[in-house]
C-alpha cells in the first residue's frame, strides 16, 4: 500500500502521544468538540460559486483566483500555519502530487493568515513549488466560511506549548482557518470540499487528485 497523507499523520501522533501531558490532550480534544458542535466555520459546500481573491505570494506578486481559474482548475487548501505540524505533512504531501495535479490541468493554492515572511518559511522549509499565499485577518477564510476564534484556554495551551498564533499572523487576534481543501472548476464552482474541525483530520490527496480526474472526463 502507498504512503499516505493519514500513514504520515498516525506515525506522526504516535511519536509525540507520551509527550504531551494527558490534561492538554482533554483541553485540546475539549475545544475541537466545542468547535464542532458550535456549527460555526464548517466551510462553503459543493455547488457553491468560489470567490475571488487577490493575495500576495512571499515575492509580493498577486495572486488571483479567477485568473488563476483560466488556466485550469485549483485545488484550493487552507492551512493554519507553519508552526502547525499536520499543515507540514499536508503540504508536503500535496508536494508528491503536483506531477499528476499539473498533467490534469490544475494546480494547487495553499493559503493561510500568515505575514508573507512566514509563508515564505513554510514554502522553502516544504520546498514547495506551488503558490504559497498570506490571508491577512483571515479576511479570505472568512468569504469560506472557515475563520474562528481560539478559546481563552486554547490560548494558553498554544501559549505553553510555543504556538504564537499573533507573531506569526503579524496581528493581535487568536483566529485560525479550519483547515479546508476545495476543487474549484474552470467555471468557478466548488466541486469538492472537505472541511473537518478537526484540525488533525484531513483530506487524502490522492482521493482529491481521484476526484479533479474524475472532473476532467
Amino acid at each position: 500500500m502507498p504512503y499516505t497523507l493519514s500513514d504520515a499523520i498516525q506515525e506522526f501522533q504516535q511519536s509525540i502521544s507520551e509527550m504531551i501531558p494527558e490534561e492538554i490532550k482533554s483541553q485540546m480534544l475539549k475545544g475541537k468538540e466545542e468547535l464542532k458542535s458550535s456549527g460555526i466555520a464548517t466551510g462553503l459546500t459543493v455547488g457553491t460559486i468560489a470567490p475571488n481573491f487577490i493575495l500576495k505570494d512571499p515575492t509580493d506578486q498577486d495572486i488571483s483566483l479567477y485568473e488563476e481559474l483560466e488556466k485550469g482548475p485549483v485545488i484550493l487548501t487552507f492551512y493554519r500555519g507553519t508552526w502547525c505540524p499536520y499543515c507540514n505533512l499536508e503540504l508536503r504531501a500535496y508536494e508528491n502530487f503536483v506531477s499528476p495535479i499539473n498533467e490534469l490541468g490544475a494546480q494547487v493554492i495553499a493559503v493561510s493568515p500568515q505575514t508573507p515572511d512566514n509563508s515564505l518559511s513554510m514554502k522553502e522549509k516544504n520546498e514547495l513549488s506551488f503558490h504559497v499565499l498570506s490571508d491577512p485577518n483571515g479576511q479570505v477564510a472568512t468569504q469560506y466560511n472557515l475563520l474562528h476564534q481560539l478559546p481563552d484556554y486554547l490560548v494558553e495551551i498554544y501559549k505553553q506549548m510555543g504556538g504564537d498564533v499573533p507573531a506569526h499572523n503579524g496581528e493581535d487576534s487568536w483566529t485560525l482557518p479550519v483547515p479546508g481543501t476545495f476543487i474549484i472548476d474552470k467555471d468557478k464552482t466548488i466541486c469538492l470540499a472537505s472541511v473537518d474541525a478537526d484540525y488533525t483530520k484531513r483530506a487524502e490527496p490522492s482521493e482529491v487528485v481521484e476526484k479533479l480526474n474524475s472532473l476532467s472526463k
